[in-house]
């Protein structure tokens, strides 16, 4: 397959951030480092370039989020991340170690609410990736789905089957499974999107009470700056299809959530993404 070399977009800054940690002394490894990638796929009709020359890195106990419009490679990033789409230029490295296939370290949680196996209860969905992933077995299993299960609320609803479920309750079930199976960074691709405001807004405290527990590292896909300001630590901006680094941001401080600072941030966000 032919590959259309991209070059930096004056402004953009596509080269800025690649490498960070090794030209910086002092700073640490990054945990995933995303250097300079290119990501295309086929359809009937074309070759789509989603994503071009796209770097940056995620630290251990990030809640780093992808932010950009609809089309601009945020979730074929999160895959490629994954391991289940390959770069057509750049690499992505996971602990230093170019990823090549998906493993049990890069758990992805969608937004759809039906990816539990509706047979199967609460607990068992859980303890199911620990066992197939042969991480787990037996009591060891059960006791450690038993403990992200009341993590996240439900161990009241741990024998329940899917379909007893709300929408909520399921995401919450697909974050326990992720989570359980302690894999280095957790990749969520826009997990709330299908919820109505309030559930998202309490899945959105729900998720942020689980990091304060537990300081996971997470790679966090939405289209909503109100979510990606309120969810992330640092954000990635991309641009329009194909995604480019746009910039990249520190959110609020936990103390500053409804203030007037969260909102300074978002109209910034707004204008960085929008202006033309």
């Amino acid at each position: 397959m032919a590959v259309t070399r991209f070059q930096s977009t004056p402004g953009i800054g596509v080269d800025r951030m690649a490498n960070t940690a090794d030209a910086m002394p002092g700073v640490p490894a990054p945990l995933l480092a995303i250097d300079r990638v290119t990501l295309q796929y086929k359809t009937d009709s074309f070759l789509v370039t989603a994503a071009a020359r796209v770097s940056f890195n995620v630290y251990p106990a990030d809640r780093f989020i992808l932010l950009g419009p609809s089309g601009c490679g945020k979730s074929t990033l999160l895959k490629a991340i994954g391991g289940y789409l390959q770069p057509v230029e750049g690499a992505i490295r996971l602990h230093g170690q170019i990823v090549t296939q998906p493993g049990p370290d890069r758990m992805m949680v969608f937004q759809e609410f039906d990816q539990l196996l509706p047979w199967k209860t609460v607990r068992q969905n859980v303890e199911f990736a620990l066992k197939a992933s042969r991480r787990l077995r037996g009591a060891e299993a059960a006791e450690r789905a038993a403990h992200y299960i009341e993590k996240v609320g439900l161990a009241t609803f741990a024998d329940s089957y899917p379909h007893t479920l709300s929408g909520g309750m399921k995401q919450r079930v697909s974050i326990a499974r992720g989570m359980a199976m302690e894999p280095d960074v957790l990749l969520m691709d826009e997990p709330f999107a299908a919820l109505d405001a309030l559930t998202r807004r309490k899945m959105q405290d729900e998720l942020l009470r689980l990091w304060d527990d537990t300081r996971f590292t997470v790679l966090f896909v939405t289209h909503s700056i109100e979510e990606a300001v309120r969810v992330g630590t640092r954000i990635l901006l991309l641009s329009p299809s194909p995604g480019q680094v746009k910039a990249e941001l520190n959110s609020i401080a936990p103390e500053d959530r409804g203030t007037a600072r969260q909102s300074a941030l978002e109209a910034h966000i707004d204008h960085l993404l929008f202006a033309q």
